[in-house]
C-alpha cells in the first residue's frame, strides 16, 4: 500500500538504534512507500547508517525512500513520527556514573536509571532530549515523539513538562521478560498472556496466563523458581519470594531501585562489559555491512522485538492493536500511584490515538518505592530544565542509594560535576 508516511530517526548514527529501526520499517509491508529520514549530528556515523539503510532497502526491493541529514529541521518537517535515541559520551559517562558514587560509599548496582549515578545520567540527558523536542515542536508540533532514550522515566517526564508534543516512552524489557517466561514454562511466547505495570525497569507481572486455556501460570513459575533456583537471577528470585510477584527485568535493572540489591546480587560489572561489547560488535558489523563486506541477504533479517515500528504501523493504518508497555504520565492508570509521575502500563493504538489501560492498584509495598521514585523524578527533571544545581544536589541526597554521609554526597556531586560540566545544564 503506497502512502506518504514519514518517519524521522533522531540519533540514527547509533548502531544499536538506527539499523534496527530501519530494518523493522523496511520489513513492514504496510509502510511501503514511506520516507525514512535518518538524522544525526555525527556525519561519519550518519553516513554509515545511510549506507546500511540503502543496502537494506535495495536488498528488499526498495520499498521506502531513505533520506539522511544532519539537519533536525529537515528531518522532522512533514514527519508524522519522530523516534529519538540520543546520548553524548555514552560509555565514558556511564563509567563515571558507576565508579564515582561507589568510590564515596554508594552501593548502587548499575547507576543508569536509579542510584546517584542515574541522577547525573538524567541531568545530562533530559536537557538534551527536551532541547531536541522543543525544536521539533517549533518545526512540526503535530508529530508523535517516540522516546527510546534512557533514563526513560525522567526523560519522558521532561518531554511532558517541557513541551506540548504528543509522546510515548518505549522500552523492550517487557518483551524480554516474556521471553524469559517462555523459556521457564517451555511454552511458545504466543501461548503466554502476561500483563504488567509499574515504572520503567521496575514493572511487575500482575497476571501470567495461558493464552489458549486461561490457566493461571504463576504457580508453575513459582515451582520452577523453587526447583531450579540456579537457573534464575538471585535478586529476581528474592523479590518473587518477598513480593509474590515477578519483575519483568533483570537484577541489574530492577536492582537500581532497591537499597538492598547488592546484598543479594553483585554490582553489574558483567552487564556493563556486555553492553560495551554489544555496542562495539554492532559498530563493527554495521561498518562491514555498509561497506558491502558482510553478505547477509536483507530479506532474511528478522523483525526485532521492539514495539516502535509495529506501533507506527498501527497508528498509520488505523488498526486497533494492543501493546504491552508504554510510558505515560499517570492519570489514574495505576490508581494508587500519584498522578503525573511516569508509569509503564499496557495500552492500545485505536483510531490513530494512544489509549493507556487502567490497571489494578500496585501492591502496597512496591507502590511506596514507586511513590518515592516519582518524587525524585520531579526533582531531577525540575533541576535539569531549570538549570538548578542546588535542587540537583538535593535530589542526589534524597536518592535512597546515595551515600548516607552528606559530605560524601557533596564530594560525589562535585567530582561528577567537574568531569561532566560541559554536558550539564548548570
Amino acid at each position: 500500500m503506497e502512502n506518504r508516511i514519514k518517519i524521522a530517526l533522531i540519533g540514527a548514527g547509533g548502531m544499536s538504534f538506527g539499523p534496527v529501526m530501519t530494518s523493522d520499517v523496511l520489513h513492514t509491508p504496510s509502510l511501503r512507500g514511506c520516507v525514512l529520514a535518518l538524522m544525526d549530528i555525527d556525519e561519519r556515523r550518519l553516513e554509515t547508517a545511510r549506507r546500511v539503510a540503502e543496502r537494506l532497502n535495495h536488498g528488499i526491493g526498495n520499498p521506502c525512500v531513505v533520506e539522511a541529514s544532519t539537519s533536525l529541521d529537515d528531518s522532522v518537517k512533514d514527519a508524522q513520527f519522530a523516534l529519538i535515541s540520543v546520548e553524548k559520551r555514552r560509555f565514558q559517562c556511564w563509567d563515571q556514573d558507576f565508579d564515582i558514587p561507589r568510590k564515596y560509599g554508594s552501593n548502587q548496582i548499575l547507576g543508569e536509571n536509579g542510584g546517584p549515578g542515574s541522577v547525573f545520567h538524567a541531568l545530562r540527558t533530559v536537557p538534551l532530549v527536551v532541547g531536541i523536542c522543543r525544536r521539533i515542536e517549533k518545526v512540526n508540533p503535530n508529530v508523535l515523539v517516540i522516546n527510546l532514550t534512557n533514563p526513560m522515566s525522567p526523560v519522558t517526564l521532561g518531554i511532558n513538562k517541557g513541551t506540548k508534543l504528543r509522546n510515548i516512552g518505549l522500552c523492550h524489557e517487557f518483551l524480554g521478560g516474556v521471553l524469559a517466561l517462555s523459556l521457564t514454562l517451555r511454552l511458545k511466547k504466543s501461548r503466554i498472556l502476561a500483563k504488567a505495570h509499574g515504572t520503567n525497569h521496575f514493572s511487575w507481572f500482575y497476571e501470567i496466563k495461558d493464552a489458549r486455556t486461561g490457566e493461571d501460570l504463576y504457580p508453575k513459575v513459582r515451582r520452577h523458581f523453587q526447583r531450579y533456583p540456579f537457573l534464575h537471577m538471585p535478586l529476581v528470585r528474592h523479590c518473587l519470594n518477598k513480593y509474590a510477584l515477578l519483575c519483568i527485568t533483570t537484577d541489574d535493572h530492577m536492582g537500581e531501585y532497591l537499597t538492598y540489591a547488592t546484598d543479594i546480587a553483585k554490582p553489574a560489572e558483567r552487564a556493563r562489559r556486555f553492553y560495551k561489547k554489544d555496542f562495539t560488535t554492532r559498530e563493527w558489523l554495521c561498518a562491514r555491512y555498509a561497506a558491502g563486506r558482510l553478505p547477509i541477504p536483507a530479506k532474511i533479517i528478522p523483525l526485532s522485538y521492539e514495539e516502535a515500528i509495529p506501533l507506527i504501523e498501527a497508528l498509520a493504518t488505523g488498526k486497533i492493536r494492543q501493546f504491552n508497555a508504554g510510558n505515560f504520565p499517570n492519570k489514574g492508570y495505576i490508581p494508587n500511584l500519584p498522578d503525573g509521575i511516569i508509569v509503564e502500563v499496557s495500552y492500545r493504538a485505536e483510531n490513530g490515538e494512544l489509549k493507556p489501560d487502567n490497571t489494578p492498584p500496585m501492591q502496597a509495598d512496591l507502590a511506596e518505592i514507586m511513590k518515592l521514585r516519582g518524587e525524585l523524578q520531579n526533582m531531577i527533571v525540575d533541576a535539569a530544565l531549570g538549570g538548578d544545581a542546588d535542587l540537583a544536589f538535593q535530589a542526589l541526597c534524597a536518592e535512597p542509594i546515595s551515600p548516607k554521609d552528606p559530605l560524601a554526597c557533596r564530594l560525589l556531586f562535585d567530582e561528577l560535576y567537574e568531569l561532566q560540566k560541559d554536558l550539564l545544564p548548570f
